[in-house]
């Protein structure tokens, strides 16, 4: 296998971790709606969490695609 070959099936592996971004993503919001639905008065206050860990999930997925970006012009 040349590094050709390599660079882009590395590419390919960090591509999955923009689609786990998306799922982290969901699985935050899910989680925000399920205990607002069940404690609404603590909604207001946990809001600033919900925003903390998109931002986080979000981040990650970015970087997985930058690297495969990256990997990807190399080869």
């Amino acid at each position: 296998m040349d590094a050709q070959s390599a660079a882009l099936i590395g590419a390919g592996l960090a591509a999955i971790g923009a689609g786990m971004a998306a799922l982290g993503v969901g699985n935050v919001f899910g989680s925000f709606l399920e205990s607002a639905l069940r404690n609404p008065s603590a909604a207001d206050s946990q809001q600033g969490r919900l925003f903390i860990g998109f931002a986080a999930a979000e981040l990650l997925g970015l970087l997985s695609f930058l690297i495969a970006i990256l990997l990807y012009l190399k080869a």
